[in-house]
């Protein structure tokens, strides 16, 4: 049995400027910009050996989400998987396909401290995606495809970002 946090994360052209390093008495030019354009990154990550499973996907809803399921399913076919997700509407069990060997469980509402799946957003976005202005949604799809590459062949930092106490023991 593998056990799996999941969460979905918008990624688009807005960025939010961040704290940066530059010389004494330097300061630092970040460009800016609002374009509400926007891709959502799927993920989950498994604390106990560092396994993680990415899709990129146009909308967070249903529908995506059972194609999230399926490819998680597919991509570990000899484990039962226990998924850990939120209370998001599009994780409601009546409108998902829930694969043979799958089941969920959800978090209790309004506690995505305890998901660690928010803190590999945070490291992402961090690594990633820090002061950064993308020419066209193609250019973060790109980007985010580099970011989701990374952390499924990191399986250590996977681990050292989710390994929760309260998880692991």
């Amino acid at each position: 049995m593998k056990v799996f946090f999941q969460d979905e994360a918008r990624f688009g052209r807005i960025n939010d400027p961040r704290p940066c390093w530059a010389p004494q008495r330097v300061r630092p030019i970040i460009p800016k910009q609002i374009i509400r354009e926007y891709i959502y990154a799927y993920g989950a990550i498994c604390p106990f050996d560092g396994s993680s499973c990415y899709l990129i996907l146009p909308a967070m809803d249903s529908g995506c989400m059972n194609i999230f399921l399926k490819e998680l399913s597919e991509r570990f076919p000899d484990h039962f998987l226990l998924v850990v997700y939120d209370g998001a509407p599009c994780h409601s069990e009546g409108s998902l396909n829930i694969p043979q060997n799958v089941q969920v469980l959800s978090l209790p509402p309004y506690s995505p401290e305890l998901n660690p799946c928010e803190n590999n957003w945070d490291d992402m976005r961090e690594k990633f995606f820090k002061n950064t202005v993308f020419s066209s949604l193609d250019a973060v799809e790109t980007q985010l495809i580099t970011a989701c590459n990374f952390y499924e062949s990191h399986t250590e930092i996977i681990q050292s970002i989710s390994g929760w106490n309260w998880i692991v023991n």
